[in-house]
């Protein structure tokens, strides 16, 4: 379940890195459409969670971007990169609004998510 879970965040990164730089498309059904786009192996399970992801940092971005900012030093969250920013984003979501995964993995993931991508 960890590498299905695994790829769903960098799934959902990437998801949030194109509604990001698009921001005029909608989240709505954007993880299936963006899986035509990105060359993804991704089961049904792992869809669902990165759809739910998904979800939760567009339905609560504002709300998480303050939190982010006020734990920001010298840096806005519209300048920091935009996988910088959405790594960050993803992993505050998850923190906030999925709460069956362990705090310290959630934020290894993020490290990774940032190696991986950053």
């Amino acid at each position: 379940m960890a590498g299905l879970r695994t790829r769903a965040r960098g799934y959902a990164l990437q998801v949030l890195y194109a509604l990001d730089v698009n921001a005029e498309e909608g989240s709505s059904d954007a993880v299936p459409l963006y899986r035509e786009h990105f060359d993804v192996e991704l089961e049904e399970q792992g869809q669902a969670f990165a759809t739910r992801l998904v979800e939760a940092v567009q339905k609560n971005r504002e709300a998480i971007d303050e939190q982010l900012q006020k734990a920001s030093k010298n840096w806005r969250v519209e300048r920091m990169s935009t996988v910088d920013r959405n790594i960050l984003r993803l992993a505050c979501a998850e923190l906030c609004y999925h709460d069956e995964v362990p705090t310290k993995v959630v934020i290894n993931e993020a490290i990774e998510l940032a190696k991986r991508f950053g």
